[in-house]
């Protein structure tokens, strides 16, 4: 009776005033880790031009300035709770929520829903504080009837949802967006509509009317003027212990610009304070990257879920012109510290895929994965960014950058405490090819949680 009469609470402050309810319901889940983790390289190596006895600098082939490295990396091994400072890996996703709805006739109904994500350790790396954030997520209010469901606000793209269901290790260390690097997004904005489902086939869609706002911290842009300049598609099947799925995501290209970017285009000038000696024919400076093509994912997901308590997963995913994030200054001439070299800010290509396989017994499963992901691009460096970067070791970072590969797998254990409380263990690595050039590409780590749910 009590937590009733708090749901009933929490809703009316959170509401509309007057608005006629048929259920409030508060809901969430708490979920908290104690991490071990082995960190390579946070902080990255130390390079500089290598000299022979004279003091000369050496060149290579080319005649460019050869880099060597000349200080080693600082790996973290340590520990920590639930993804916080260097502990790697996704956050564990703890959240509150009011969810409802009224009843308007005729079999159509309004729902709403007010989620926020909270944390019960550290993430500002200030472990005295008490003042970390809270944060929005599925947030919303919408119709619903025979035909399906229509909502407006805040939400999980069909995508992400397109393979929710199938990552045993989900708000883990293990996660498969911290270790695989499959692209999950929750986007402000959507309007989507998910239909009912028939004989265990239902279809999502959603776009993001930005406004004006773009989707990769850039700022304002009046460009991005689209009612869908990004949008999300997703088909599922789900019956049983067959699951299957199918989705596919654009992100267009002006979520990724500046306005200054949007509006000179591929015109961008090559004159900048900060940088010398800028290749003509590279349109990518510090105060100009235009991005020109959108960045698009498909997804497939395939699922054999608690069959005789056995569980067998499998995703791949394949994404093109990866979204930027901004310039990437790779170098500081160690020479006189005059200048940074701006590389552009994606892969052409990405593939990625893993599997997942678990065994539930009593109230305990035992679960496994392996996950690999393949990053690379056609981008060739102009003479000029090469030679101010170092030579041969530009070519190094380039590859790190843009060619890198990411093998990952997890083992893991969950013992049901009830069937509202789950104590876990597990063990996560995760290796790459940039690990010297790239900080916190590879690490290694045990965690051991606890998750309630109500």
């Amino acid at each position: 009776m009590n937590k009733k009469i708090l749901s009933l609470a929490v809703a009316a402050a959170l509401v509309a005033p007057g608005a006629a309810m048929a259920e409030a319901i508060l809901y969430g889940k708490l979920n908290v880790s104690l991490d071990y983790a082995n960190v390579k390289n946070v902080v990255l190596p130390e390079y500089g031009f290598a000299t022979d006895a004279n003091g000369d600098v050496i060149l290579d082939t080319n005649g460019n300035p050869t880099l060597v490295r000349t200080e080693p990396g600082v790996d973290f091994d340590g520990w920590g709770m639930s993804s916080n400072g260097y502990i790697p890996g996704e956050g564990r996703a703890s959240r509150i929520g009011v969810k409802g709805s009224e009843d308007l006739g005729n079999g159509l109904k309004a729902i709403y829903q007010v989620e926020l994500g909270i944390n019960l350790n550290d993430t500002n790396n200030n472990v005295l504080s008490n003042s970390d954030s809270i944060t929005y997520r599925n947030t919303f209010v919408g119709l619903a009837g025979d035909w399906g469901t229509a909502l407006l606000g805040r939400h999980d793209t069909p995508m992400k949802i397109s393979t929710g269901k199938l990552d045993l290790f989900s708000d883990t260390m293990g996660d498969y967006n911290g270790t695989v690097g499959f692209r999950d997004l929750r986007a402000d904005n959507v309007v989507a509509y998910i239909s009912p489902s028939l004989a265990g086939f239902q279809l999502m869609g959603a776009i993001i009317p930005a406004g004006g706002a773009t989707g990769g911290g850039q700022g304002l842009n009046l460009n991005e003027d689209s009612l869908a300049g990004a949008y999300s598609l997703a088909g599922i099947y789900s019956n049983g212990p067959f699951y299957g799925s199918v989705a596919y995501e654009s992100l267009g290209n002006q979520h990724f610009n500046t306005q200054v970017a949007s509006l000179a285009g591929n015109n961008c000038p090559v004159e900048t304070p900060n940088v010398a000696n800028r290749d003509p024919s590279d349109p990518f400076t510090s105060t100009c990257a235009y991005t020109d093509d959108d960045s698009t994912a498909w997804r497939l997901g395939l699922g054999l879920l608690d069959w005789n308590g056995f569980s067998l997963t499998g995703i791949y995913e394949k994404r093109d012109n990866e979204f930027p994030s901004g310039r990437y200054a790779a170098f500081t001439n160690p020479a006189d510290g005059s200048f940074n070299t701006f590389f552009p800010g994606g892969p052409d290509e990405v593939e990625l895929w893993q599997i997942q396989a678990g065994y539930a017994f009593g109230n305990s499963m035992v679960k496994a994965m392996y996950g690999q992901a393949d990053y690379s691009s056609d981008y060739e460096f102009g003479p000029s960014a090469v030679a101010a970067a170092g030579g041969d070791l530009a070519g190094k970072i380039a590859s790190d950058l843009y060619s890198n590969q990411i093998e990952t797998w997890s083992i893991g254990f969950d013992h049901n405490l009830s069937k509202r409380t789950k104590a876990y263990a597990l063990y996560t690595a995760v290796d790459a090819d940039s690990k010297d050039t790239i900080s916190a590409t590879q690490w290694d780590g045990f965690s051991v949680g606890m998750m309630h749910s109500f």
